[in-house]
């Protein structure tokens, strides 16, 4: 072939390339697979994330059937609390459909697979199992958890200890605590091990109404449901309702805050707990509940609805940094206390 053919031929080839979508190298390609798959493997983890439950003491999250060895993977988003599972129940009944009965007193399905895998003296106490104790500790009643002493011991010490106070971060200089949920009612949501959960008022309307002069919590026993009012503040004559955050049985109340409501100001998120709620399904009621950075957007959110009804002088005052007023309510006179209520409370006075 001669010169003038080769440079033609080049040409041509050149021309052609020309016309094509310029591609990626085999390098380039592969490392933006590797992004795109990176990406859609933090999707699935946000997705799944999702679907869990997050609890302030949870201290792990697989289900007592995947540490049974049943199943080989599940995720509890129940906090543990087996006997409200609808996941523990349709296991049971499938367990029943093959042969197995329950007793007087039904125990939870993964009990016998857990017998399986441990045999006699090995076999550890669910506690250990869950993380709930650090120590090793072995179970001497057959999993019959529901006339073991430690078990009813647990339970007490879950209603008496508050454990350690949670991290907070700001959000329009309100505090908010860390792995707390909270409603649009100003009441936070602690979920703790077992599926219990402490309730009580965040900073904004603590901050928002001052000192109660009167707190009225609901009796022991008593059944709160979610987003109807079940507790009661008052000041200076007046009264106004609180929304609950979740519906269940009342099991605990914190008498020492009814004794010093001043408590609730010193430390909202922990010794200024108001209710121990055993919750119906927790799954279900944290629909509504807002966390993380939902709940810093909201907060803000009712930080500005407030500077609105103020005014105009403190609005600026506040884009400077300044702290939030401890007592509104008491610091500005012209402020009703129905508006108030209806406006953050979303009750009636």
């Amino acid at each position: 072939m001669g010169l003038k053919s080769q440079l033609l031929l080049a040409k041509k080839y050149i021309e052609d390339i020309s016309r094509l979508k310029p591609d990626r190298t085999f390098a380039t390609r592969r490392g933006g697979y590797a992004e795109e798959k990176g990406a859609a493997n933090m999707k699935k983890k946000k997705e799944k994330s999702k679907r869990r439950l997050i609890g302030f003491r949870v201290v792990e999250d697989e289900c007592i059937w995947m540490k049974a060895g049943v199943i080989n993977l599940r995720y509890c988003d129940n906090a543990y609390d087996c006997y409200t599972c609808p996941f523990d129940k349709g296991m049971q009944k499938t367990m029943c459909s093959r042969g197995q009965t329950a007793g007087d007193v039904q125990e939870p399905g993964w009990v016998e697979h857990i017998k399986v895998c441990y045999q006699g003296s090995e076999r550890p106490c669910r506690y250990s199992l869950t993380g709930r104790i650090d120590a090793p500790k072995i179970c001497p009643l057959n999993y019959e958890c529901y006339h073991c002493a430690f078990d009813q011991m647990m339970d007490d010490f879950d209603l008496a200890q508050l454990g350690d106070s949670p991290n907070y971060y700001l959000a329009s200089g309100y505090k908010m605590a860390t792995g707390y949920y909270y409603h649009l009612g100003h009441c936070w949501v602690r979920f703790d091990h077992g599926g219990r959960v402490r309730i009580g008022f965040d900073d904004f309307i603590l901050k928002l109404f001052g000192t109660f002069q009167f707190l009225s919590l609901p009796p022991l026993g008593d059944i709160l449901k979610k987003d109807q009012t079940g507790l009661t503040i008052g000041r200076s004559g007046r009264r106004a309702a609180s929304l609950s955050p979740v519906t269940g049985t009342v099991i605990a109340v914190n008498q020492k805050a009814l004794d010093h409501p001043e408590i609730l100001h010193e430390d909202p998120y922990n010794e200024g707990w108001l209710c121990i709620i055993e919750p119906d399904m927790p799954k279900k009621y944290l629909r509504g509940l807002y966390f993380g950075k939902d709940s810093m957007q909201w907060m803000e959110q009712e930080s500005r609805k407030l500077l609105n009804l103020i005014g105009p002088e403190y609005e600026k005052l506040a884009a400077t940094g300044a702290q939030p007023i401890s007592d509104v309510f008491g610091n500005f006179p012209e402020l009703e206390w129905d508006q108030l209520v209806n406006t953050f409370l979303r009750s009636e006075a």
